[in-house]
């Protein structure tokens, strides 16, 4: 009985114990997730899933830790979990003071002027982040210009130490701190620069504001960093503490601690473990706790600082990877930077068409990377693009997409301007009007627009490609900024009436062209086609004039604002001024069988001008192109008619269209049968009158429904397959003869 028992409970056994290590099997297999290497996969495909589980160690061993699974889970989780980001390196406090404490005062200005800081509501706290690496790189570079010059004895035992820029948070601790390794401060400096706001008109702001709080505005209080401009104290917006160590880097220097909580009064001590440079450490504020983390700040720091020339650590890791393009010489800068640099300051993925590296000294200092991008996004109707240009002050983020930087039309640049005369601090409100803000406006468009003239000089075939998808930015350019006009012009190109089909001329070409031609002559039409069989542009190719060719509504703007260009006039061929510019002489217009006398041609003009009533101010006979009998001159343009209409709530809607002034041909063919049949049938006359000008007004664009012709028309054609009939049949529905008589009338 008993080795029954015993031999049962070890077939009970074996199926666990065959489990177990199947399962520990399994374990050691979901541990090994790749090779660390070639020989180690050689094995693998070699022995497969017939390696035991030492082997599999062996096999992956260095790069796969030994441990115990007690379940398959377990290992498969282990193996799966992301590995461990490097340990975080923090800015510790390690100073200590030594001497005695001395407490001073704020100056009654400056003491104010932080009590308005500190209880600040200003939206955009995250400056001090800004304000505070501005200010280290600043010491880093004077620390660099005075081991440069020799001027001082700078510390020995620190000249071999690297210029950068430190920063470190503290989730735990609450903490913000920021060092750096720059020039540092003495007792007097630590006085003169943290105990004064050394900013001369301090009173006269501070008169400002009262004034401000006076009269109810409740913006300035919330401003009052951006339009001041208080620099490292902008961190008392987030702070309950703040403590300063700094050390010189003049030899023989000793060591200080700064603390101020922002009340009214400082402390200064000496200290010892002091670091040459400056160790600013911030004690954050419960509201400001979001300063702690290392995500927010990292990108407080790109989006303001990521340019600075040294660099800057957060928590151990190097922020600011992306260089300075723009600081280079332009001939080092290759093709590959300036897509990688595009890229990044535009958050595109295309290539740039065009870049200016432009830098000057007068009467700015400026330092631009300006790029014109493959494409753009109201191309494809996404709606009116922001502006791409960023303003830095010595590499440091002054506004991201600057609004007045440049003209609204070249919203499609992208890239940087950095100018030193921008002082940091400037707000956003300045910025809207500051006149040096102005000045940097027209330097730097006038430069842009003087680049894009070079570029079609240079290669015409891109510029001409560039052109097509961009000519709307050109024209509002032309039609909206009167301070580059003329220049602006230069870039713009059109299909004329003398180049073959799809060929475009700059104006200049038309002008050299035509040195004789007496205006720069233009119509709008949607097509090369209709225009080129416009009865107005008729008269104007048959006297050899050359016409811009105009597909875009917009085109009526450009040319009625740009009024002129290379000393000559640019007049619409439709307007009276263009036709008596190509009206034949009297002489010429005796040429010609079957034309009108003098007398005659008045006397029809009289009779259709009682026809045609109040359609007509006038009808007068004026010798014109021989392929129309009439047309209508001096009229407002059709196209800037029909945007007016097109316009929400616009009175012109419903406004009739007022009389106009019509212009018949004595020696055009239907001008004289006219004449004739007024004699035999008059009312047969007063039906081809009214067709006559109706066509008139169907070329001028003044006929907003054409179906009210088709009745009309279809009497016209009645009257030529059926010419001997008698008028009244042929015109016997009711509502021709009501209309023929309501026109009589």
């Amino acid at each position: 009985m008993s080795s029954r028992l015993a031999s049962l409970s070890a077939a009970r056994v074996a199926p666990i114990s065959h489990r177990l290590a199947h399962a520990s099997t399994k374990a050691a297999r979901a541990a090994v997730i790749r090779p660390s290497s070639a020989g180690a996969r050689k094995n693998l495909s070699e022995r497969g899933p017939w390696m035991s589980i030492s082997e599999h160690l062996q096999a992956f061993a260095p790069s796969v830790t030994r441990r115990h699974y007690t379940t398959t889970i377990d290992a498969e989780e282990d193996a799966a979990a992301p590995p461990k980001e490097p340990e975080e390196k923090l800015i510790l406090e390690t100073e200590k003071v030594t001497g005695p404490s001395s407490q001073h005062s704020f100056k009654a200005e400056t003491k104010r002027l932080l009590d308005i800081v500190a209880k600040s509501l200003y939206t955009d706290r995250e400056v001090f982040v800004r304000e505070l690496t501005s200010n280290a790189s600043d010491a880093l570079e004077k620390r660099r210009h005075l081991e440069l010059s020799s001027e001082v004895e700078i510390d020995p035992d620190t000249q071999n130490e690297p210029l950068e820029i430190r920063i470190s948070v503290d989730k735990v601790l609450n903490t913000f701190i920021i060092q750096d390794t720059g020039i540092g401060m003495t007792f007097e400096e630590l006085n003169e620069n943290l105990g004064t706001i050394a900013r001369s008109g301090t009173r006269e702001f501070l008169g400002k504001l009262d004034k401000a709080a006076a009269e109810g505005s409740k913006g300035v209080r919330d401003n009052i960093i951006g339009q001041f401009g208080v620099g490292f104290y902008s961190s008392l917006m987030v702070a309950d503490e703040v403590k300063v160590y700094t050390r010189s880097a003049l030899k023989g220097s000793t060591g200080y601690c700064w603390s101020t909580d922002g009340s009214g009064s400082y402390d200064v001590a000496e200290a010892e473990g002091v670091a040459v440079g400056t160790k600013i450490i911030i004690k954050l504020k419960d509201d400001s706790k979001e300063f702690s983390s290392k995500y927010t700040v990292e990108s407080i720091l790109k989006k303001y600082s990521n340019f600075v020339g040294h660099p800057i650590t957060l928590n151990g890791t190097t922020v600011n990877t992306i260089g300075a393009l723009w600081t280079l010489d332009k001939s080092s800068i290759t093709e590959e930077q300036h897509r990688d640099f595009y890229r990044f300051i535009s958050h595109a993925y295309d290539e740039p068409r065009f870049h200016l590296h432009y830098k000057t000294d007068s009467p700015l200092a400026i330092n631009a990377l300006l790029y014109v991008p493959e494409r753009h996004s109201e191309l494809f109707g996404m709606g009116r693009m922001e502006p791409g240009v960023n303003l830095y002050s010595r590499k440091v983020l002054i506004q991201a997409k600057a609004k007045k930087l440049l003209p609204d039309w070249l919203r499609f640049m992208r890239g940087v301007v950095d100018s030193e005369d921008v002082p940091l601090n400037i707000s956003r409100e300045h910025l809207q009007d500051s006149a040096l803000i102005s000045r940097l406006r027209n330097v730097l468009s006038s430069r842009i627009v003087k680049f894009l003239d070079e570029q079609s000089r240079k290669d015409p075939e891109a510029y001409n490609t560039f052109y097509k998808d961009f000519a709307l930015f050109i024209k509002e350019g032309v039609a909206t900024d009167s301070a580059n006009r003329s220049d602006a012009a230069k870039l713009l190109r059109y299909e004329t009436s003398s180049t073959d089909a799809g060929a475009v001329s700059p104006l200049q070409a038309v002008l050299d062209r035509n040195p004789d031609q007496p205006a720069i002559f233009y119509t709008v039409s949607p097509s090369r086609t209709l225009a080129l069989e416009s009865p107005y542009v008729e008269p104007f190719v048959r006297k050899g004039y050359e016409v811009l060719l105009c597909a875009e509504s917009v085109d009526e703007f450009v040319m009625n604002n740009l009024a002129e260009y290379g000393g000559k006039k640019i007049v619409n061929v439709e307007s009276r001024e263009g036709q008596e510019m190509v009206r034949d002489s009297e002489e010429d217009a005796k040429e010609g069988t079957g034309a009108l006398t003098k007398e005659e041609a008045r006397e029809l003009a009289d009779w259709m001008d009682n026809v045609l009533g109040d359609r007509v101010s006038e009808v007068d006979p004026s010798p014109r192109a021989l392929s129309v009998p009439a047309l209508i001159v001096d009229h407002d343009s059709a196209v800037l008619r029909r945007i007016m209409q097109m316009a929400p709530s616009s009175p012109a809607r419903d406004l009739p269209l007022p009389p106009q002034k019509l212009h018949i041909d004595p020696r055009n063919p239907i001008i004289a049968g006219l004449n004739r049949l007024r004699a035999e049938n008059e009312l047969r006359a007063t039906i081809v009158a009214e067709q006559v000008c109706d066509n008139a007004f169907v070329a001028a664009g003044l006929l907003d429904d054409p179906r009210s012709m088709l009745k009309r028309l279809n009497t016209i054609l009645e009257m030529v397959v059926r010419p001997t009939a008698p008028a009244e049949s042929v015109s016997e529905s009711e509502s021709v003869e009501a209309e023929i008589v309501d026109v009589k009338n």
